[in-house]
């Protein structure tokens, strides 16, 4: 009976660590590709060097556009005309989703400092373009800390 009951013990715990191993090291796995898909969004996100030709000649297309537009506007002018404008800027570069493109936004931002928009008056636009959402005044923001 003893000898049932060791032998019940022994493989209960050979279960027991061939299983902490799976899962040490499924979860090494898991844990290793999210740090490497985070590692690589944020390289992406901080290198503009890594963007193509195309994503940089979109960017500098809507942040000239949004210097020329804040430069040019009158204190009651139209968000419906910028948006107007930033379409067909995305449709000229053949970009189709251009709300959800962090591209806009991050030229938005660039545009914004070439116009030398500081203080209430940027934080307004940024708000007022970003249509309040966090993420995108974010993006502006980086866009903004980004231009020199």
């Amino acid at each position: 009976m003893m000898y049932i009951y060791s032998s019940y013990l022994t493989s209960m715990l050979q279960y027991g660590v061939f299983f902490s191993v799976v899962f040490a090291i499924a979860g090494c796995s898991i844990s290793y590709s999210s740090k490497s898909i985070s590692d690589s969004t944020s390289s992406i996100v901080s290198s503009p060097s890594s963007m193509s030709g195309k994503n940089k000649q979109y960017e500098n297309e809507v942040a000239d556009y949004t210097m020329a537009y804040v430069r040019s506007s009158q204190p009651n002018a139209s968000y419906a005309t910028f948006l107007k404008g930033l379409s067909e800027v995305a449709a000229k570069e053949g970009v189709t989703n251009w709300e959800q493109d962090s591209l806009t936004y991050i030229g938005i931002g660039k545009g914004l400092k070439k116009a030398n928009v500081e203080g209430v008056a940027y934080e307004t636009y940024q708000k007022n373009f970003a249509e309040g959402d966090a993420t995108r005044m974010e993006e502006i923001q980086m866009g903004y800390e980004s231009e020199k």
